[in-house]
C-alpha cells in the first residue's frame, strides 16, 4: 500500500445528537449537562478540544454513522458543573467501529473529504447563491421582516454547499444525505433543487398575500 492510498484513521470521542447535523466550517453552539458528556468535554479539554458529532433520528432511534469533527473554539463553566461551549465543524468522518460504549461513545474513523471536481463549479455556485437570495427576498416580503444574508456568505464552491446546508431547517435526514455526499456538485445541485423548491413555493404565497392585499 503506497502513502497515498493510506487512509488517516483515529480514535475520536463521540456525540449523538437528535437531529443536529454539523457541517465544516460551520459553528455549533453546545449546553453540556448530563454527566458522561461533562466527563467526556472536561476530557477533551485536555487534549486536542475535538469530538465527533453524529445525528440521531429519533424516530428510527438509530445513529448515522457519517459525522463531522468539532473543536471547541470557546467554553464556560456554569455554577452547577454545566457547561456552555461553542464549537466549530472540522473535517468530515465516517465510523468504522465502536471502541467503547461507556461512560461515553469512542470510535475508530476515518475522515472523509470531497472528490476533487471533474467541471468548473462557478456557475451552479453562482446559481445557488441566486436562487438563496430570492429565497431570502421572499421570505423578507411575506414576513415583512428585513432578512438578509450575511456579508461574509462563503465565494468557494464546497464551503458555499456546507453554508447551504447548514441552514437547512427541520430537515435533519435531507441535511444528513447532504453531509454524506463525497461530490460538491452534487451537493450544490440538490441544494438548487430545494432552494427552487422553496422559491417557487413562497413566490406563490406572495402573489397570495398580494391579491387579498389589493382586495
Amino acid at each position: 500500500m503506497t502513502s497515498s492510498s493510506k487512509i488517516a484513521v483515529r480514535e475520536l470521542p463521540l456525540f449523538p445528537l437528535p437531529e443536529v447535523v454539523l457541517f465544516p466550517t460551520r459553528p455549533l453552539p453546545l449546553h453540556i449537562f448530563e454527566f458522561r458528556y461533562r466527563i467526556m468535554m472536561n476530557t477533551i479539554l485536555e487534549s486536542d478540544r475535538r469530538f465527533g458529532v453524529l445525528m440521531v433520528d429519533p424516530v428510527k432511534g438509530t445513529i448515522a454513522d457519517t459525522g463531522c469533527c468539532a473543536e471547541i473554539v470557546h467554553h464556560q463553566r456554569m455554577p452547577d458543573d454545566r457547561m456552555k461551549m461553542l464549537t466549530l465543524g472540522q473535517q468530515r468522518f465516517r465510523v468504522l467501529e465502536y471502541i467503547r460504549e461507556k461512560p461515553y461513545r469512542v470510535g475508530l474513523v476515518e475522515w472523509i473529504e470531497d472528490h476533487p471536481p471533474t467541471k468548473d463549479l462557478r456557475p451552479l455556485s453562482t446559481e445557488v447563491e441566486q436562487l438563496l437570495r430570492d429565497v431570502v427576498r421572499l421570505s423578507a416580503k411575506l414576513t415583512e421582516q428585513n432578512i438578509e444574508l450575511p456579508e461574509d456568505l462563503p465565494d468557494l464552491p464546497t464551503e458555499l454547499s456546507y453554508w447551504v446546508a447548514s441552514n437547512l431547517y427541520g430537515v435533519a435526514a435531507e441535511q444528513q444525505l447532504l453531509l454524506e455526499m463525497q461530490d460538491t456538485a452534487t451537493r450544490l445541485e440538490r441544494e438548487a433543487e430545494i432552494l427552487t423548491s422553496t422559491r417557487n413555493h413562497l413566490a406563490a404565497r406572495a402573489v397570495l398575500k398580494d391579491t387579498f392585499n389589493e382586495k
